[in-house]
């Protein structure tokens, strides 16, 4: 089951990303950015035991412009669709939020090319440059492939008047 992380899932989610994070799979979050962000996070769960097995995030950078990032499911429970799943949940939010172009910056760049993103430049993402990668002990040597997905936005309602 997907659904929105909660304050509980935090501790899991940072142990999960840390453990992908010794590896050189992605970065690590710190319990701070993990909660001050926890509203951009998505987690797989069990369904019996609500217990967390994966995790993605879709973290907004500008008008138009958000990252899918912190992708993470647990070893013995790849190859399920539930990575797959994860994003789907964060392109769908982006179309509800009339985000029109998605980026990620990734080792596992089949996976999002399945997915329909496509080969980009790092370097036309400069509110990614300046808010995270100078801070990235990778920077600026990155060896991260980016890809970019654009999206067909849900038509907003009107505003309301009253």
């Amino acid at each position: 089951m997907i659904r929105k992380a909660r304050i509980a899932d935090v501790p899991h989610i940072q142990k999960m990303l840390g453990d992908f994070a010794r590896e050189g799979k992605l970065l690590p979050r710190s319990l701070s950015e993990l909660y001050t962000n926890l509203r951009d996070m998505f987690v797989a769960v069990e369904t019996e035991t609500d217990r967390v097995i994966g995790c993605c995030s879709l973290h907004i950078m500008w008008e138009n412009l958000a990252e899918v990032r912190s992708l993470a499911v647990m070893p013995s429970y790849q190859k399920r669709g539930i990575g797959r799943k994860l994003v789907e949940a964060c392109i769908e939010e982006a179309r509800e939020l009339g985000i029109r172009r998605l980026f990620t910056l990734t080792y596992k760049d089949k996976f999002f090319e399945h997915m329909g993103f496509q080969l980009a430049d790092k370097n036309i993402f400069p509110q990614k440059i300046w808010a995270d990668c100078l801070h990235c002990p990778k920077f600026p040597e990155c060896d991260e492939i980016a890809l970019v997905l654009d999206i067909q936005v849900q038509n907003s309602p009107s505003p309301c008047n009253g």
